[in-house]
Order: C-alpha cells, then sequence, then structure tokens
C-alpha cells in the first residue's frame, strides 16, 4: 500500500500537462529517492513562484512587477499587438527576433467542447487594451488548432469592428524543410497562402 504523503505527492504531479499516474510515480520516486535536494528546490521554487508572480497589467504575462520587461521596454513599437494563447507562445515568438511591437495574453483560447467561452479568457482586457487608442495593428498569433482559428476568427471580427487592422501569422513551410517530408495539409495551406516575389 502506498504511504498518504507519496499518493498525494504523487497526485500533484499529476496536475502537469501530460503527465499521467506512471510518469507522476516515476517523477515522485526520483525526487525521493535520487534527488531529494532537488524536491526540496523544485518545493521552494513553486512556493516562490505563486508568492511573487501576478499579471502584467498590460498584456496579461506572468511579471514580478506591475509592468512585465516587454512593456515597461520604451523602445517598443505601441502601434503593434501580437496576441497569443499563452506566455510560452509569448516567448517563441519573441525569440524569432522578428516582432518588436507589444503583447496579449489570452492565458486560453476559445473552446466550447471543453466548456472555455469568452468570458473564460482575457478577452474583456484584451479590448480594453486596444482601447487606448496607440494600437492599429493587431497580429493574431493563435495556434493552427481548430481551438486558435476558431479564437482568431472571433477575434477578428470583435478588432475589426472596432476600427482596427487585423492581421494573421501565416502558415507554410517551415524555414529549411523540402516539399517531399511536407505533410500535405501544410503544402496545401503554403500554396495558398503564397506571396508574390
Amino acid at each position: 500500500m502506498t504511504p498518504s504523503s507519496l499518493h498525494q505527492l504523487i497526485e500533484a504531479l499529476r496536475v502537469l500537462p501530460g503527465v499521467g499516474p506512471k510518469s507522476a510515480t516515476r517523477m515522485a520516486y526520483h525526487l525521493l529517492q535520487r534527488d531529494p535536494g532537488g524536491a526540496i528546490n523544485l518545493a521552494h521554487a513553486i512556493e516562490y513562484a505563486l508568492a511573487n508572480l501576478k499579471h502584467c497589467r498590460r498584456c496579461n504575462t506572468f511579471a514580478e512587477t506591475e509592468l512585465c520587461d516587454i512593456c515597461a521596454d520604451p523602445q517598443r513599437d505601441a502601434g503593434k499587438l501580437c496576441v497569443v494563447e499563452m506566455p510560452t507562445d509569448l516567448m517563441m515568438v519573441e525569440q524569432t527576433l522578428a516582432f518588436h511591437g507589444l503583447y496579449f495574453v489570452l492565458m486560453g483560447r476559445l473552446s466550447p467542447l471543453d466548456g472555455v467561452g469568452a468570458k473564460d479568457i482575457a478577452l474583456s482586457q484584451l479590448l480594453s487594451r486596444v482601447a487606448d487608442g496607440e494600437v492599429a495593428e493587431v497580429v493574431l498569433a493563435t495556434n493552427f488548432t481548430a481551438e486558435g482559428e476558431a479564437t482568431a476568427h472571433y477575434l477578428a471580427q470583435m478588432l475589426q469592428a472596432r476600427g482596427l487592422a487585423v492581421s494573421r501569422i501565416a502558415r507554410g513551410l517551415p524555414v529549411g524543410g523540402e516539399l517531399e517530408h511536407a505533410d500535405p495539409g501544410t503544402l496545401a495551406q503554403a500554396l495558398v497562402e503564397r506571396r508574390p516575389l
């Protein structure tokens, strides 16, 4: 029989995305048996993050201050706003060094099948954010899943109705990719979204 404290640890680890009972059990035993110092550091890091992180009042990502570093940077183009689903998406776009505007993080996406509607993501905050008079173009960078596409479509209609220019990140072949290795859907999308040279 599993001790209750071990069972509690395993169940706590299962809240992580993609972690099922077997993975959670392996993680728990690893932390307890091979890396108790790592377990203590993990516990302290989680406590510290929960105590110190809040949402940036401007873009809604996580920050330790009222404004995150990106929103506080006067060199950013305040006329362009990139809307993403999650903070990890913001990090990926930022790593490209191709976007120099500001961001807004929805903290989710519309998913009626999962019971996630417009009130469950930061939609009202986004609408307040774009009403500041600075934003001229909104770049929708939601994922290319059914939910991400539905979210982008919904946002585009709402934002265009407010007179904003709205664009969507392009889809297609990866840089360095070869046509013979592309799946038909990706190749078809690349053909549909082709542009003149």
